[in-house]
């Protein structure tokens, strides 16, 4: 038993020296043996990896947006926020330019009367129990407001002030039906009283028996001793329709206003004039009309060689 097994014991050890001896021989022969078995075995496994890569690929891409899913709604909502927050900036400067343009007419039209003026924000609307059409100013006492002063936009006369404290003041709208004015017609001295409807449209009775109310007459403001409550020659509004019947004792007619009391964003409060009589000036210039332009005059060339007979 020993010595068959020393018999394959030698056999073995002579088959790996032969082995040795042939693979030492051909690599001596620049045949590289083990670069032919490391190519062929990957070219059988290549096959096998990649399908393994396609499978486990989407699994992977999956644990990934997973991972970045709470880092994406993160910097989605931050982004939200951001045009939000712009979105909010631009309304304000939006707002802030129509405050602009209507504090730089009305501070030209006061200008233009000579009037010393106050100017606020309009801050609240209808806040006086005692009439039913008004609004806050965000200036008072303080700016040297108080009641019954005269109060104007950059188209005209508002209202009046009611009722102040020392930072803010509420005006009676000429819109409230409440709201009477002295007024008159331009380019004359008929008189007559406007009167509030509730609305853009103002009721105009004329007081001048003699007197006659067109449609596109313009209206200013009376006037009241010592300037309270209305400063005279202020711009009220245009008659866009006469209203007067033969039954009527008085003359009638609607009158639009030149304020547009749905849009106050900054007003001015007159709290002195110079004196000086305004007359029609502060009123709104008629839009300039273009004069036709003349067609001109079509020419006769002689014609050449022409020539008269004898």
């Amino acid at each position: 038993m020993a010595f068959g097994g020393n018999n394959r014991f030698r056999l073995l050890l002579v088959i790996l020296l032969v082995t040795s001896l042939f693979l030492i021989t051909l690599d001596l022969r620049g045949v590289n043996v083990t670069k032919g078995t490391r190519s062929a075995t990957q070219s059988f496994l290549a096959p096998i990896q990649r399908g393994f890569s396609g499978l486990i690929s989407p699994v992977t891409n999956f644990l990934s947006d997973v991972k970045n899913f709470g880092k994406t709604k993160a910097e989605l909502q931050d982004v939200k926020a951001a045009n939000a927050k712009l979105r909010a900036q631009v309304v304000v400067n939006q707002d802030i330019q129509g405050q602009l343009k209507q504090l730089k007419s009305v501070l030209d039209l006061s200008a233009r009367g000579s009037f010393k003026t106050a100017s606020a924000r309009v801050i609240g609307r209808g806040s006086s129990s005692t009439f039913s059409q008004t609004v806050t100013l965000d200036a008072g006492s303080a700016k040297g407001i108080y009641p019954d002063m005269t109060v104007i936009s950059d188209g005209g006369i508002v209202g009046v002030v009611k009722a102040v404290t020392r930072s803010s003041s509420i005006v009676l709208l000429m819109s409230d039906p409440t709201f009477k004015v002295g007024v008159r017609i331009a380019g004359t001295q008929s008189a007559g009283v406007l009167i509030g409807q509730g609305s853009s449209k103002y009721l105009l009775q004329l007081l001048d028996a003699n007197g006659t109310i067109n449609v596109g007459d313009s209206l200013v403001t009376l006037g009241s001793d010592n300037n309270r409550p209305f400063v005279p020659g202020v711009p009220v509004g245009k008659v866009v329709k006469v209203s007067t019947t033969s039954a009527s004792v008085t003359q009638e007619a609607l009158v639009e206003g030149f304020s547009n009391l749905n849009a106050l964003g900054v007003v001015s409060v007159i709290l002195s004039t110079s004196g000086k009589d305004l007359k029609d000036q502060l009123l709104p210039s008629p839009p300039a009309t273009r004069s036709p332009v003349p067609s001109p005059t079509p020419s006769v060339k002689p014609t050449p060689g022409a020539s008269k007979k004898a």
